[in-house]
């Protein structure tokens, strides 16, 4: 069935049947159609899954809107998909969620002042220092997921041009720029490290170990705690953090949001405007800050 002829004969169920009133009705099909936005591919009701009701759930959540619009999202969901259900029109149930909460904070984004702190905390003197100045240099510069700079390839890397090209998630590949400096270390780690390597296992991998094989998540993600530390740096981080940092500075410097999505890799652009949340709050403290400083 077409979803439109799905949702009409849904309204006439809510209108007739359960005899609610006409706004409670337009709040359901608000919901229904943000649903809808989110998944435009969908037009028909052989396209609905219930584990679409719970992907739709948590990325309300993410995106930053109350809980109770979640919630009341979710509960317009269920009882759209409870009424396909009864009328066969689908068999498909929305699985039970389990402690599924919204985060009780925004993603954690460090000042300029500290992700500098953090890029200069590796020590230059070693081999490890100067592949991990190149990661992290990477990572801040490009908005890199954690597996996306793990997985960049030799052949990804276009030094002259300063691009990267990524497979990120579903195997969609995107172009973003690779800043001076970040640039600048890669071709220190190649030359002065990796190039000197007597036994590479990994070949197609850019940053390796000192066994020649390809780094893992949990190394990248003890060097970041041991940097941090090293930096002074008091919040709670992890390698995310600089992906967070990367387009909270970018908004923050006036880059249209649309651009930041497709630097990022983001499907739907409701995932990307949760920085500017983060923006606005750090605009927010910056202010408070200094009228308290000149009351």
């Amino acid at each position: 069935m077409d979803i439109n002829d799905a949702l009409e004969n849904y309204s006439q169920y809510i209108l007739v049947e359960k005899g609610l009133q006409p706004l409670t009705l337009k709040n359901y099909q608000d919901d229904l159609k943000m649903f809808f936005l989110y998944y435009p591919s969908k037009r028909d009701t052989s396209d609905l899954y219930g584990t679409d009701v719970l992907d739709f759930f948590r990325h309300e959540l993410a995106s930053g809107l109350s809980i109770s619009t979640c919630l009341r999202r979710l509960s317009s969901l269920k009882s759209f998909y409870s009424f396909l259900n009864e009328e066969n029109i689908i068999h498909e149930e929305v699985p039970e969620m389990e402690a599924i909460k919204r985060p009780d904070h925004l993603p954690t984004c460090l000042s300029i002042e500290e992700v500098e702190e953090l890029l200069n905390a590796p020590d230059l003197d070693t081999k490890d220092g100067i592949r991990d100045k190149a990661m992290l240099e990477t990572m801040y510069a490009s908005g890199l997921r954690v597996s996306e700079l793990l997985n960049l390839e030799m052949s990804n890397i276009n030094l002259n041009a300063g691009i990267i090209i990524v497979h990120g998630k579903g195997a969609k590949e995107r172009k973003v720029p690779l800043g001076d400096f970040a640039k600048e270390y890669i071709v220190k780690y190649i030359e002065e490290v990796r190039k000197g390597m007597k036994h590479i296992v990994d070949k197609k991998y850019l940053f390796l170990n000192k066994y020649g094989k390809q780094l893992s998540r949990q190394y990248f993600f003890k060097s970041i705690k041991k940097y941090a530390a090293k930096a002074g740096i008091t919040a709670s981080i992890s390698p995310h953090t600089l992906r967070h940092c990367f387009a909270t500075h970018l908004l923050e410097n006036k880059a249209d949001l649309r651009v930041v999505q497709e630097l990022l890799g983001h499907t739907n652009i409701a995932t990307t405007e949760i920085y500017t949340h983060i923006s606005t709050k750090r605009i927010l403290n910056a202010y408070d800050t200094y009228m308290k400083g000149n009351k």
